[in-house]
């Protein structure tokens, strides 16, 4: 079982993204929804310094809290991809 979390905000399409690529490489996963409003998400803001989503934490392999879909999705394929 892995460790993953992922900060999403429903209907975020960037977070649409990662979530896609999670599922396609079949990695198990805890989301967390983000409330709508910025000035309410301090669990996000803890974990990586910034509001934005998505937010992944991947503690297994030392990511504390890595925004940004694209690059999300690129550390996912290099560390997990077959």
């Amino acid at each position: 079982m892995s460790d993953i979390e992922l900060y999403v905000l429903p209907g975020c399409p960037y977070c649409a993204k990662v979530t896609s690529k999670l599922d396609e490489l079949g990695l198990d996963y805890e989301a967390h929804e983000v409330p709508r409003s910025h000035d309410q998400r301090e669990e996000v803001e803890a974990v990586s310094g910034q509001t934005g989503v998505p937010v992944l934490v991947d503690p297994e392999n030392d990511i504390e809290g890595m925004p940004e879909s694209d690059d999300i999705v690129e550390y996912l394929e290099s560390t997990y991809a077959a």
